[in-house]
């Protein structure tokens, strides 16, 4: 019997029709003139996939290919995004549909993990995805984020406002610097540099152009903020009122993190500073003179979904020795389904070459039982596994099994993805 909603990959005068789904399923407007080179530099035609009612896109998703930082390394990963349903198709299999084939065509594809940000909490663990990343916003008010006396400090270090686009090297040699040592970094090609620089006066809802401030030294660049200002004033008061906001700050040291929040914390005329999508484990919060005064919130991030279970856990390292037989459910790609023995060194010994890590079937019983969706959430470290036995979604067959396994996956610093996408 014919798919009642044909699948496959849309074609490049297909393009707009694909995107339109989109549109309606998020509420969403047509791309800007500014926008949509920037959608087509990283859109790939061959990775999407559209459900057709006939002639119309009915729905679609799309990938995006990563080299992903996990613990230890680099992965291929697929990028999942632009997971939409027509609103007149909804509740007909459609996105289920989508959503099996795009697994089985990621582990075609030889990609161990994919990866994802949620648009609703409760549709993805369905299909095997677990909460990986966690991320956090600030919201600091007027003299309320004095930096702690006692945060590291270097005298060698400069600041210099300068036009973000000036100093795309030195940004690209910052984010390079920090990409092998935080999971959840992608690399980021010219297309992705495109779009984090991307400022269209269009989208600044007030705000004004994107900024750029470098902390550097004699030797290069070590840490860069991009931010934007809205310059407001309290009408008949003449009191300012401005807002800051910060896209995005990373810091290849702890002293150039924190001069460059010194900086933006102090700057007069603000009222109000926020930043979203930091990392949950933010140094900022231990360099503050008061960490209350940042207001955090805390929120799930990416989300992570295994592919390849041998493939997956044998591509990271682990953060002590480890050997258990875990138990894994995965009831759509039945080749992760069964008793796993994982075999890990020390993050040292991985290092050197001296022992390999190893994730073979076994008939052995198993120490520890969970979902695939358990397991993807604590893959790149930052979800431990002793908290989901808490919630009752692990358990430990063998007592004295579960502590040694959650804290072999743990890993510090915790993941973090800067952007969303």
């Amino acid at each position: 019997m014919a798919h009642p909603y044909p699948i496959r990959p849309v074609t490049d005068d297909e393009f707009d029709a694909f995107f339109a789904v989109n549109e309606h399923a998020f509420h969403g407007g047509p791309m800007t003139e500014s926008e949509r080179p920037l959608v087509r530099a990283r859109f790939e035609a061959d990775r999407s996939l559209a459900a057709f009612d006939r002639t119309t896109i009915a729905g679609i998703t799309g990938i995006y290919s990563f080299q992903m930082c996990v613990p230890g390394g680099l992965v291929p990963a697929a990028g999942v995004t632009m997971v939409a349903v027509l609103p007149t198709h909804r509740r007909r299999g459609i996105l289920r549909s989508l959503m099996h084939r795009q697994l089985a065509d990621i582990r075609d594809r030889g990609e161990p993990v994919a990866a994802l940000w949620a648009s609703e909490a409760p549709l993805y663990g369905r299909y095997g995805y677990g909460r990986a990343t966690w991320q956090a916003t600030f919201s600091f008010r007027r003299a309320e984020g004095g930096i702690a006396p006692d945060a590291p400090a270097d005298p060698a270090l400069r600041l210099r406002i300068a036009d973000p686009a000036a100093v795309r090297p030195e940004l690209s040699k910052v984010y390079d610097t920090v990409l092998p040592s935080r999971p959840g970094f992608f690399m980021r090609n010219d297309a992705w540099w495109d779009r984090t620089l991307s400022d269209p006066a269009g989208d600044r809802h007030g705000f004004g152009p994107l900024r750029c401030v470098l902390a550097e030294d004699d030797g290069g660049p070590r840490g860069y903020a991009l931010y934007a200002g809205h310059g407001r004033w309290e009408e008949g008061t003449f009191l300012p009122d401005s807002l800051l906001a910060v896209r995005e700050l990373i810091a290849a040291d702890p002293a150039a993190g924190a001069a460059l929040w010194a900086d933006l914390l102090s700057r007069d005329l603000v009222t109000e500073l926020t930043a979203r999508l930091r990392p949950a484990d933010d140094p900022l919060l231990f360099q503050l003179a008061d960490p209350r005064r940042a207001r955090p919130r805390v929120a799930d991030g990416v989300w992570v979904r295994i592919i390849d279970l041998p493939a997956a856990l044998t591509r990271r390292a682990y953060s002590c020795p480890v050997d258990a037989v875990i138990d894994v459910t995965d009831d759509l790609l039945a080749g992760n389904a069964g008793r796993w023995r994982l075999r890990a060194p020390g993050p040292a010994a991985t290092a050197s070459g001296e022992q390999a890590v190893t994730c073979e079937r076994t008939e052995a019983p198993a120490d520890v039982a969970l979902g695939v969706r358990e397991l993807g959430a604590a893959y790149l470290g930052g979800t431990r596994l002793g908290s989901l036995a808490a919630a009752g979604l692990v358990t430990e067959n063998r007592p004295g099994t579960l502590a040694p396994l959650s804290a072999a996956l743990s890993w510090d610093p915790s993941p973090w993805c800067p952007v969303i996408f």
